[in-house]
């Protein structure tokens, strides 16, 4: 089957960029105040969220989720106003294994709550660019209050079309699992403490 339109075009951009200038390219910004307000929506091809949890007390298993959408609204002027929305496909883990969605019933019960959603409720300004955000993250149909530290990585504009605004943070926290009502293997075999990390890209709509 030939390759679909958009890719076709994309690729056929690459050379161009590839012998423009370096100064062609803006810079990106790693000043939050540079950071513009509107509305912003997920890249779900340059997002990651991965977790992990140690293993019979030795080594972390890790699994990465494939499926993530999100958006947040900003305003420069009330930074603590923004707000946040997201939701994973809980049978979108992946252990690099052919038992991933085995775990993801196991552990997730995937089947019967197929969304993991978090709502932001309040957004902290730390030092430089870093800052918490508070918020109710709903996980096997069980909804908790999970604090995340974040890091603001930098704005800037898409060399591609439709050369978007987009921005870019890291956000973690811990949870236990046991307080979302999985305790598959908690019994010292798969640790209750689940780090969490989110790399997210976001187009400015």
């Amino acid at each position: 089957m030939p390759p679909r339109l958009p890719r076709l075009a994309a690729l056929a951009l690459i050379p161009a960029l590839l012998l423009a200038p370096a100064a062609a390219l803006a810079a990106p910004s790693h000043d939050v105040a540079d950071l513009g307000g509107g509305t912003y929506v997920v890249d779900k091809q340059h997002t990651f969220l991965t977790t992990k949890v140690l293993h019979l007390g030795v080594s972390f298993y890790t699994a990465r989720f494939n499926t993530i959408e999100g958006t947040f609204t900003y305003d420069p002027a009330r930074p603590e106003a923004a707000r946040v929305q997201a939701s994973v496909d809980a049978t979108s883990m992946d252990v690099g294994a052919d038992y991933s969605a085995k775990f993801a019933e196991e552990f997730l019960a995937a089947d019967k709550f197929p969304k993991i959603t978090f709502t932001s409720t309040s957004i902290q300004k730390g030092p430089g660019n870093t800052g918490t955000m508070t918020g109710n993250l709903t996980l096997r149909g069980v909804t908790r209050p999970v604090t995340f530290n974040v890091t603001f990585n930098g704005a800037g504009r898409s060399p591609l079309p439709p050369f978007r605004s987009i921005a870019g943070f890291t956000a973690t926290t811990s949870i236990k699992r046991s307080d979302f009502g999985s305790d598959f293997l908690n019994n010292g075999i798969v640790a209750d403490d689940v780090a969490i990390t989110l790399e997210a890209e976001f187009d400015r709509k």
